[in-house]
């Protein structure tokens, strides 16, 4: 996409390479040009209650570990952030507003995470931009563009994606859930015409890419130390609990 001035249109406009917007955008957690083997999902029969004498979940192993201080460099956008500022434990989740495993983890593992460990003021979570398309990045810019309400944007956006990342007018389902959440028309064509949030959202990736080696979402530095794929409830507490 140029970089030059962007309508809420255009923007929306080229979800898939066919021409229709009814074929799923370049998700999943890859680059539109490439696969990446996919997050493992926690099935329904993974996500009953455990019989009592159920083996215990092994540690994921991370795939790499980053700068701490470098990481937590400011951006070009102040992050999104959840928890107290001097917890235990720092997570920061790259992730892409059409990638069906970043709306499960949100959908499944994000409540039980909240209530576990960020509101007890165990885990500071921040929320990091890396949209694959347009859509993606149309759906973080309208979640900036709510202020206060970005995280329950996020959510609504994960919670409903199926209906808006794969729609045929995609333009007019975005703005249906974003008229719920507030936004006039007005408000919405100017969130999604402006061009420097954009331009920073689109920073935000880079960085992530090119600093850290994110290629694929969702992905999580938890203290540093990157794990890639929606990870269950149980595998993200068994790392978590390392560092407590």
């Amino acid at each position: 996409m140029a970089l030059g001035a962007v309508s809420a249109s255009a923007l929306l406009a080229a979800c898939s390479d066919s021409g229709s917007d009814t074929k799923p955008p370049a998700t999943a957690e890859t680059k539109p040009a490439e696969e990446t083997k996919p997050a493992a999902e926690a099935t329904p029969a993974a996500e009953e209650a455990k019989p009592a004498d159920a083996p215990k979940v092994e540690v994921p192993q991370p795939e790499g570990e980053v700068d701490v201080a470098k990481l937590m460099e400011p951006g070009p956008l102040p992050d999104e952030v959840l928890g107290k500022a001097d917890a235990k434990v720092t997570i920061v989740e790259y992730a892409s507003m059409t990638c069906p495993h970043c709306a499960h983890f949100s959908k499944t593992t994000m409540p039980e995470l909240k209530t576990k460990y960020i509101d007890t003021g165990k885990v500071r979570y921040i929320l990091r931009e890396f949209p694959f398309d347009p859509r993606a990045e149309a759906g973080f810019m309208l979640a900036r563009c709510a202020g206060d309400n970005y995280f329950p944007m996020v959510e609504v956006l994960f919670q409903q994606q199926e209906g808006w990342a794969t729609a045929q007018n995609g333009k007019e389902a975005l703005l249906q859930i974003a008229k719920l959440a507030g936004f006039s028309q007005q408000k919405f064509e100017e969130c999604l015409t402006n061009q420097k949030l954009l331009d920073d959202i689109r920073t935000v990736k880079n960085r992530g890419a090119n600093d850290f080696g994110v290629d694929s979402t969702p992905t999580f530095f938890i203290n540093g130390k990157r794990y890639k794929g929606a990870m269950t409830i149980d595998e993200i507490s068994a790392v978590i609990d390392t560092l407590l």
